[in-house]
């Protein structure tokens, strides 16, 4: 099965999936936290654990607090996890 790509020339498509890729892991890197770490969470002023401040440079909240931040971030999943893989495929 193949794509239909119009006038597109050679490698065209890949070269769009690659670009999106690159796109999407430098927006994921400009979120990522710089600076110094914080020693308390910003959320709950539990300690941050020093291996995860030295892992993370710039960390803000600990692992808990940030688990629920990124999963408010994310919104409601559109996908029906508990649906039977035939209810998925029509």
């Amino acid at each position: 099965m193949t794509m239909a790509s119009g006038w597109a020339g050679d490698g065209a498509v890949n070269e769009q999936i690659e670009s999106t890729v690159n796109d999407a892991i430098e927006r994921v890197r400009s979120q990522l936290p710089k600076g110094d770490s914080a020693e308390f969470c910003d959320e709950c002023d539990a300690r941050i654990p020093e291996a995860r401040r030295k892992a993370i440079p710039g960390v803000r909240h600990c692992v808990t607090c940030q688990a629920e931040l990124d999963q408010d971030a994310a919104g409601p999943s559109l996908y029906n996890r508990r649906g039977s893989k035939d209810s998925q495929l029509r």
